[in-house]
């Protein structure tokens, strides 16, 4: 593999796909996190799980001890990013896969939620985990190999109202990671985006939701996009690990991974109605090239 690291003891590049891998996780206190953290340490690998608050992970080192090392962590601090990477490195001598998972979601209509809310909001889907993948490049190019994992949703290919910008976010996360894909791959290093669809996690918690201030006229519209929500039907967030696990065990994984059956016809059907539309109009489009120069 490309870069290799002289240290085999440090990314050795030769360790076969499935054996135990040294896990660096964000936002492992609850949701996909969490479950992703016990699964990944009850198979007997290592992981580095970072939480805001260090006594909401507190349990992983009670119960596993130093396969784990429990770091304080708060994403949209670059220094701290940087200082925990390290740390988990120093601890475990490598690190296979780098797991963005830190995040939340806006609730407002595009009119309703203020420019400070839309700004922390990216604060945290995208630039800090832009500050995670920065910090961590460096580490996974001296060690010639690494995986990096962003989850995403597949609400970074459709969107609903009422979350606009929590979509707008996923779908800005989902245009860095398939740019760096192409960046990185030449270091070694890969790059999958898991895109959970929806999850009976806590991601709908008032820890993981922040509420614009409503408008009156805006009322009914949104009680009746809440009641539709209700129904949804939800997966089961602990029936996701063995599918994580044959992504980063995989030695071709996939730029894109649907984490869910509901995903795919949703933007399968998304997806035709955009072309269908391009097509309708591709008359015009064209006419709009002029002539060459």
């Amino acid at each position: 593999m490309a870069h290799q690291n002289e240290n085999a003891n440090v990314g050795d590049a030769s360790r076969p796909a499935t054996s135990n891998k040294v896990w660096f996780i964000t936002g492992a206190s609850r949701g996909f996190g969490r479950v992703w953290t016990e699964a990944a340490l009850k198979r007997g690998d290592k992981v580095a799980a970072t939480a805001r608050k260090l006594s909401s992970i507190a349990d992983f080192k009670e119960k596993y001890g130093d396969k784990v090392l429990t770091l304080q962590l708060d994403v949209t601090r670059p220094d701290q990013v940087k200082t925990a990477l390290e740390q988990a490195y120093a601890q475990f001598g490598r690190l296979d896969i780098v797991l963005n998972n830190a995040g939340y979601s806006l609730v407002g209509t595009i009119e309703e939620a203020k420019a400070d809310e839309i700004r922390q909001l990216y604060e945290t889907n995208i630039l800090g985990a832009v500050s995670v993948i920065q910090a961590a490049l460096p580490l996974l190019r001296k060690q010639g190999n690494g995986h990096i994992l962003g989850v995403s949703s597949n609400l970074g290919h459709v969107t609903l109202p009422v979350i606009g910008y929590y979509c707008s976010s996923k779908w800005a996360f989902e245009a860095i990671h398939e740019s760096l894909a192409t960046e990185v791959k030449p270091f070694g290093i890969k790059v999958t985006i898991i895109e959970p669809g929806a999850y009976a996690t806590e991601f709908g918690s008032q820890e993981s939701l922040k509420f614009a201030e409503g408008l009156d006229f805006y009322a009914d519209f949104k009680a009746r996009f809440f009641d539709r929500l209700k129904g949804l039907e939800r997966g089961d967030p602990n029936a996701t690990p063995e599918a994580i696990f044959k992504v980063v065990d995989s030695e071709n994984p996939p730029l894109r991974f649907f984490l869910g059956s509901h995903n795919l016809p949703w933007v399968r059907t998304a997806y035709a109605e955009r072309l269908a539309t391009w097509e309708e109009w591709e008359e015009v489009s064209s006419s709009a090239q002029g002539q060459a120069k």
